[in-house]
């Protein structure tokens, strides 16, 4: 990944501090996490806790056909 990925990742998981307002978030059925965002090629694959506002971000990875 590089440095301006990075920054952009970054970025766009600031704004999940917005839950459950954001765009690009999509909620997973039968997945190891909750939710998946979208950033570009990346997905970043999270927990949510409603109540507390808690995101937990549990892995990115680049989107390939291996991604789910």
């Amino acid at each position: 990944m590089q440095s301006k990925d990075s920054q952009v990742i970054v970025d766009e998981c600031y704004k999940l501090s917005e839950m459950p307002d954001c765009i690009n978030v999509k909620v997973l059925v039968n997945h190891d996490y909750q939710y998946r965002l979208r950033v570009g090629n990346f997905r970043v694959f999270f927990d949510f806790d409603g109540v507390v506002h808690i995101v937990s971000i549990e892995e990115v990875k680049k989107r390939d056909e291996r991604t789910y």
